[in-house]
């Protein structure tokens, strides 16, 4: 819970101000999950902050929520590239990707359970800046903002699937495709590899997952020869 508060300070998420009058608050609560790997085994016990979604009314502290979320034929269409060209597959996760969505609503949110404030703010309400797991708007406000710095770097995206992301220089190729906040990169051009990955750890807080392993619920491991799915 105090890495979470951490990260949501450090973003500056929300801003601490009086509640106007009138205005409805959205609630918040804790949510304890364990994460785990592919074998089975305890990766981390995680605590998140998640606002209550139900407590929202549309056309006042939202709108439009849709994000496009990746195409699994996509997913097999470049496995299937990286096994007969033999690319390398590259794994990357945002940290608390959510966070880094900019709001376009005014949303205004009761305190965190558990939130230590001087009695003086304790009467105070916050003012979400950033948008927040369980906000409807969320996956739309991060994927908005991860498309606006992916086509600042020189990407365009694919027609026929949103979340794949493309760029072409000197008869090379690199891609990169995205899951909410999961990310497989791949293609034939090393530099453009690696500027890419300064560049999302400079734009986002990510996690470099190495080779490509576990998307979506399938293993993936890889021979000389094939790549093989289950």
């Amino acid at each position: 819970m105090n890495e979470e508060m951490k990260s949501l300070q450090k973003n500056e998420t929300w801003e601490l101000v009086e509640c106007p009058s009138g205005k409805k608050l959205v609630g918040c609560r804790w949510i304890y999950t364990v994460k785990y790997k592919a074998d089975g085994s305890i990766e981390q016990f995680k605590a998140r902050l998640v606002a209550k979604w139900y407590t929202q009314t549309y056309g006042i502290d939202y709108t439009e929520t849709f994000a496009p979320v990746v195409k699994i034929n996509t997913v097999r269409v470049l496995l299937s590239l990286a096994a007969n060209l033999d690319w390398p597959l590259q794994q990357f996760d945002v940290k608390n990707a959510f966070l880094h969505g900019e709001l376009s609503e005014e949303v205004y949110m009761d305190l965190p359970p558990g939130c230590m404030v001087s009695e003086k703010q304790c009467q105070k309400v916050c003012k979400l800046k950033m948008s927040l797991y369980g906000l409807k708007q969320s996956p739309r406000a991060w994927f908005g903002r991860f498309t606006k710095s992916m086509r600042a770097f020189g990407y365009r995206q694919s027609n026929s699937d949103h979340t794949l992301f493309l760029k072409k220089q000197h008869g090379k190729i690199t891609t990169l495709i995205v899951y909410v906040d999961d990310m497989i990169v791949t293609g034939n051009d090393p530099e453009e590899r690696k500027a890419l990955q300064n560049y999302l750890f400079k734009e986002f807080e990510m996690k470099d997952l190495g080779p490509l392993k576990y998307f979506l619920g399938i293993e993936v491991s890889r021979s000389s020869e094939e790549i093989f799915m289950s």
